[in-house]
């Protein structure tokens, strides 16, 4: 009997989805806003980015692909908003996926992964 309960608990642990946690908009301000570059993966493009504390960014690729630009940042309600260099400005909210690792959204849709 025990042993069956054990394994009945493993399958359902194995089972039962990992809950992200949403970042609050400080959170994201002093995990990343900070300087300090980070990684960001999207659609088969690395970046280095730099999220300055007085409201500036930058990215740059990391191998082929992408562009480098420039631009502002800003906290919003629910996360934070950005403006690039020729283009309109777009808000996200950030989520956990892992160890040093979290999912960027836009709406319902992931747009990139952070890494540190």
């Amino acid at each position: 009997m025990r042993a069956s309960l054990v394994a009945v608990m493993a399958a359902l642990a194995a089972t039962t989805p990992v809950v992200a946690a949403t970042l609050t908009p400080n959170e994201i301000q002093t995990t990343f806003f900070t300087g300090q570059p980070f990684t960001a993966s999207a659609t088969n493009v690395k970046y280095k980015m730099v999220f300055s504390a007085d409201g500036k960014m930058t990215r740059e690729t990391v191998g082929a692909g992408g562009s480098k630009s420039e631009g502002t940042w800003k906290l919003s309600k629910d996360g934070f908003c950005t403006t690039w260099k020729g283009s309109k400005p777009n808000c996200y909210r950030l989520f956990t996926a892992g160890d040093n690792k979290w999912s960027v959204m836009k709406g319902t849709t992931a747009v990139a992964t952070w890494t540190k």
